[in-house]
């Protein structure tokens, strides 16, 4: 399975098979978190077997049952961007590897015995892991226009990165984010005004869906 196969592919899943995820898959997600964690400056962590997050009324509240493995999203506060953009890396990884995902900001109970933060740092949130009992569904599409602006034609590169992005998981699917085409080579994102909140999160989790299907080579951000 190729990154843009993943996108297509990955769906939220919050109901998982009591099924431990293997060593070698563990391995080489933790391969990852640290490459993601000297990228970005972050403390991301892969907690296993740990079933206590979701085993209150919370998580019944968010619909959650079988988890036992998450990333815990530590990161320094105010890297919220970061945050998304290196989380859902990780969850394409894992969709790659044959794992299901789901982005949770609210519905679990915090276990800090089970990671480490740093001074400065906090858990913006974290990210279910395992073999999922379906694959979830693909969350309602909007249309491409409401989320652009260009000057002038889109190139390709420009419209595939879009389509990706459309498919990427935001906060109760809100999607509060604008991507610019400023000139042939240049792309600007933003993320819009929300109640929800999680918007820079978000932001980060599109950005990254754009690169992966538009192609580092083809633009730069501003």
């Amino acid at each position: 399975m190729t990154l843009q196969e993943a996108i297509a592919a990955r769906h939220s899943v919050r109901r998982y098979q009591e099924k431990p995820i293997e060593a070698e898959i563990v391995k080489r997600l933790n391969e990852e978190i640290a490459l993601c964690n000297q990228e970005g400056g972050l403390h991301i962590q892969l907690v296993t077997d740990e079933p206590k997050a979701f085993s209150s009324k919370i998580a019944t509240y968010g619909k959650f049952s079988g988890v036992s493995n998450y990333l815990a999203m530590v990161g320094p506060k105010g890297a919220d961007e970061a945050i998304g953009y290196y989380g859902e890396r990780l969850v394409l990884l894992a969709q790659m590897l044959g794992l299901n995902s789901c982005w949770v900001g609210l519905s679990f109970t915090k276990q800090p015995d089970r990671y480490q933060m740093a001074d400065g740092e906090k858990l913006h949130c974290v990210i279910t892991l395992g073999y999922g009992a379906n694959q979830g569904v693909q969350h309602p599409m909007r249309p491409m226009e409401k989320f652009i602006k260009l000057n002038g034609n889109m190139p390709e590169w420009f419209k595939r990165g879009m389509e990706a992005a459309l498919l990427a998981p935001t906060a109760v699917n809100q999607q509060k984010f604008e991507f610019e085409l400023l000139d042939d080579h240049t792309v600007a994102a933003r993320a819009r005004f929300t109640l929800i909140g999680y918007g820079q999160m978000d932001l980060g989790i599109v950005k990254y869906h754009f690169e992966v299907a538009a192609g580092k080579e083809n633009f730069t951000w501003k």
